[in-house]
């Protein structure tokens, strides 16, 4: 009876000393790895979002910028970090949706290795071109591109990223076939698109708002169901005669697989609570970013969904990264 009376007391103890473990987190910085470039669309908008936490909640934030792979190289940091909730990770469709079909080896599961805490936001690509083209809305490029098949080209980010899989869906949606041309980052394509050199180009609104907002840049449409509020007079691909047209590219924030669900259930009530307040939704919505939340239940299932749906386009467009 008394070594009973001993073993309830000593496991009394440590469920107590776990739940104050528990509440004392976090007694330390939380680091934020960010799988691209410091000023990018991802990087804007973790800075943001982890910012505004941290001013509701007295938190410190390190953002670990840790570009490479398509994302990959980040992710798989994080993913292989300890789970104690002071390592998370911001990741979007291409490393989380699209990469594991793309890449013919994966360093990481996404859905093994990682556990989502929430979706953050939401952003639609744009269609842009040069102002010295002579495409002044969508239609004039389709009709163009359908009377010179392949005479076009459209330029993206990259082999596979979200921008060039959401022009191979506009292109089967609008029977046409252009010349994809590929670069390696937005800077150089931003440059070309710009002086004319590359017809068409397709990247994150948060990536080219800057531009249009300078007239440097001529929209043509948002990939998005509903217009974007900082580009109000710039019609979706949908408006624009191809019905249905959807896609956008999305932001959540991960731990490593096996952080306590407690933590996560405090980040997720803590960001959600940011995502809410007007001026992050502000500041997100500059960016051409709609910010999001809801609970990690549901990110896991659009992680689940968009694996299969990206993985369809990529191996409809013969995209390959070894």
């Amino acid at each position: 009876m008394q070594a009973s009376r001993r073993l309830a007391m000593v496991i009394a103890a440590a469920t107590l000393s776990g739940g104050a473990c528990a509440q004392a987190w976090p007694t330390r910085a939380i680091r934020i790895v960010v799988p691209f470039p410091p000023g990018g669309g991802t990087d804007i908008i973790a800075r943001e979002t982890a910012q505004k936490v941290a001013a509701n909640t007295g938190w410190t934030f390190v953002i670990d910028n840790k570009p490479g792979a398509g994302g990959n190289l980040g992710v798989d940091v994080a993913a292989k970090s300890p789970a104690d909730g002071y390592t998370l990770v911001l990741g979007q469709t291409s490393n989380l949706a699209i990469n594991p079909t793309l890449y013919a080896k994966m360093l990481y599961d996404p859905q093994k290795d990682l556990a989502p805490i929430l979706l953050v936001a939401n952003a639609p690509l744009v269609m842009v071109t040069g102002m010295g083209t002579p495409y002044k809305a969508l239609a004039d490029a389709a009709s163009a591109a359908k009377a010179r098949p392949g005479a076009l080209n459209f330029a993206s980010p990259g082999n596979g990223t979200v921008a060039h899989l959401t022009s191979e869906l506009f292109q089967k949606a609008a029977g046409i076939k252009t010349q994809h041309v590929p670069y390696k980052g937005a800077a150089q394509a931003l440059t070309d698109v710009i002086s004319g050199t590359v017809d068409l180009y397709m990247s994150s609104v948060p990536t080219l708002l800057g531009q249009i907002k300078q007239g440097k840049l001529r929209p043509l449409a948002v990939t998005s169901a509903r217009r974007v509020d900082d580009l109000p007079g710039v019609p979706t691909i949908n408006e624009s005669g191809y019905k249905g047209f959807d896609a956008v590219t999305w932001f959540g924030l991960l731990a490593p697989a096996g952080t306590p669900k407690d933590v996560i259930a405090r980040l997720n009530a803590e960001f959600n609570k940011a995502l809410q307040q007007a001026d992050l939704r502000k500041k997100l919505g500059d960016e051409g970013a709609d910010a999001a939340g809801g609970t990690p239940e549901q990110f896991a299932a659009l992680i689940k969904d968009e694996i299969p749906r990206w993985g369809k386009v990529v191996k409809d467009s013969g995209a390959k990264v070894d």
